[in-house]
């Protein structure tokens, strides 16, 4: 199929070594974080935290928590141009949903005098509290369609990206704990530009089931 979102599709792929000489231009960065920025969630819920490694001082504390395991992917950490902390919500309340709700009054989204009724499908996300008010399942799950818009985005930027679930999530955790403040973080994103040479997965071919195998129109 010819089309350029197919083509941007086609062209990315799990970076398996970049080039530390090279970094994103900060236009090309502004355009992904403001794209993150408009991620859809449920009931626009927004339940994330996004934290952007890529000071020398920073990357060196996130080197830090490779000690114990998931190593193979210690070296993105210092080749890649950033990488980023997907953090979400474990216990997100009435109060976070206020801050939604009154923000969208500020875009004029939503009349003042509408506030109240806007707390209406808040009990949607009730529906996703448990007894101990963790909505973890919930939030997390807002917080991957979030990590799939910005892999989207990334590939129309030409930017390559390695997600990162082979992280230490205690340590990366403890380590940003002042800044993830009470978020979350269980999967980390590579963001840059591939090794010409060493990245072996940018000359593979792209493998998907066929679309007969996973598509049902009816």
């Amino acid at each position: 199929m010819a089309h350029p979102i197919i083509e941007d599709l086609l062209w990315r792929h799990a970076t398996k070594k970049y080039d530390a000489s090279k970094k994103i231009p900060q236009e090309d960065l502004d355009v992904l974080f403001e794209a993150m920025r408009l991620s859809a969630s449920s009931i626009n819920s927004q339940p994330w935290k996004f934290v952007v490694i890529e000071s020398n001082e920073a990357k060196e504390r996130m080197s830090k928590t490779f000690a114990q395991k998931h190593q193979y992917n210690l070296p993105h950490v210092f080749d890649s141009s950033q990488i980023i902390l997907f953090a979400y919500n474990p216990r997100y309340t009435r109060n976070d949903y206020a801050k939604v709700v009154d923000k969208s009054i500020e875009d004029k989204r939503i009349k003042l005098e509408d506030r109240d009724s806007a707390f209406g499908v808040f009990m949607f996300a009730e529906l996703n509290t448990d007894e101990t008010g963790n909505t973890s399942c919930w939030t997390k799950a807002q917080t991957y369609i979030a990590l799939g818009n910005t892999l989207h985005t990334l590939a129309r930027l030409k930017i390559d990206s390695t997600p990162m679930e082979g992280i230490d999530t205690d340590l990366v955790n403890e380590e940003f704990k002042k800044e993830l403040d009470g978020y979350q973080c269980d999967v980390a994103l590579a963001i840059g530009y591939h090794h010409p040479q060493d990245d072996y997965n940018a000359k593979l071919h792209k493998s998907r089931h066929s679309l007969d195998d996973i598509l049902l129109r009816i």
